[in-house]
């Protein structure tokens, strides 16, 4: 605390000074041009004549060397009156900032949802606050969304423990049960280990896209989108659903391991959020300066303004999204959207009229990567 006291009054000084500098200056300049000014008057002066006074009225005048020695009284006492002048003005202009540093404190000790909220005049300072404003709201919505994502995350790992532990506790509570009975119980427990693994998986998936790209990498989505499509045919056949694949050639850059993420996730969803004897299309071209991979599926009607809401951890809009396996975590689409984001790609969603979702991710060219 001490030494940022001395920072701030070593600004406070060195402002101070400047000013008092330029006061002083002023001062100079201003006693020397008019005594410069008197004597060269005084030097032109004749001979034969007697010095001239400068005169007020018709009073005796004050002579030149009693001027320049008022001259250098009038700078030697202009000295504090510039350094106090100096150090006023300084106080008056670093008064916002140590308003803007005090409300800053306060947010950083844990306010967030306190502003400085800087009024008029608009100037530098003004905007500065602005600024810091918009900075701090982003943060609370950042922290807001973590503490959301953690208690979502929490309850989504606690509801098959719980299952779990109780479907261990009935087993070993019935003394009467038999072998096929203790085997059915562990096929369950499996069934909601299985689940678990998925959950901690896609989490891991969903923070290693948030972390952003460690490589980039020349690929193809055209061959990436093939390998994820065949290994998820019989998955699609056992659903019912239909695949086809329009797969031209789309070059970028990236990480290979996120770019497969974003895919399967994609493919995972559309066959998941589907009906019986639905269709899920894929897509890959370049056209222009743009890559472009689109997934489009079939399934039930999707509120318009409900989009944005697909592409948050654990947002899952009716029952008949969480998918007929029963597994759906609410995280595929949060994962390519962390994936898009961290490749600085642009993704949309459009809802389509009849059913279903028709998803669009735009990636630069691998000649030219994207950049932030």
């Amino acid at each position: 605390m001490t030494s940022r006291r001395l920072a701030r009054r070593s600004l406070q000084t060195r402002l101070a000074l400047a000013y008092a500098a330029g006061i002083y200056a002023a001062g100079v300049f201003v006693l020397v041009f008019v005594d410069v000014g008197l004597a060269t008057v005084d030097a032109a002066t004749p001979v034969d004549r007697t010095p001239s006074s400068v005169t007020t009225g018709t009073g005796a005048g004050i002579s030149l060397p009693q001027l320049l020695t008022g001259s250098a009284v009038a700078l030697v006492l202009l000295i504090p009156l510039a350094l106090a002048a100096g150090w006023y003005v300084a106080g008056r202009f670093l008064h916002p900032l140590r308003a803007i540093t005090a409300t800053a404190k306060i947010i950083s000790a844990g306010d967030l949802h306190r502003r400085l909220d800087l009024g008029e005049p608009a100037d530098e300072l003004t905007e500065l606050g602005h600024t810091l404003d918009d900075l701090f709201a982003r943060l609370q919505a950042s922290f807001d969304a973590q503490r959301h994502f953690v208690a979502n995350a929490s309850h989504e790992l606690r509801t098959p423990l719980a299952g779990l532990r109780t479907l261990l506790e009935v087993a070993l509570a019935d003394p009467d049960a038999d072998t096929d009975a203790l085997r059915s119980a562990c096929q369950e427990a499996l069934v909601l280990g299985e689940h678990q693994e998925r959950l901690v998986q896609a989490l891991l998936a969903l923070a290693t896209s948030e972390r952003g790209v460690t490589r980039r990498d020349t690929l193809d989505l055209a061959h990436v989108a093939e390998e994820m499509l065949a290994s998820r045919r019989d998955q699609a056949t056992r659903a019912g659903i239909d695949l086809a694949a329009h797969l031209g050639p789309a070059v970028t850059a990236g990480d290979p391991k996120l770019i497969e993420s974003l895919i399967a996730n994609l493919i995972d969803n559309a066959i998941r959020h589907n009906h019986p004897d639905g269709h899920v299309k894929i897509t890959t071209r370049t056209s222009g300066t743009q890559v472009t991979l689109t997934v489009t599926n079939s399934g039930p009607v999707i509120p318009g303004d409900q989009i944005q809401r697909l592409f948050q951890p654990f947002q899952k809009l009716a029952a008949e999204r969480h998918g007929r396996d029963g597994y759906g975590l609410g995280l595929g689409l949060a994962i390519v959207h962390a994936v898009a984001r961290a490749h600085h790609a642009g993704l949309t969603a459009v809802p389509r009229p009849e059913g279903g979702l028709c998803v669009t991710a735009q990636f630069a060219p691998a000649s030219r990567p994207n950049r932030p």
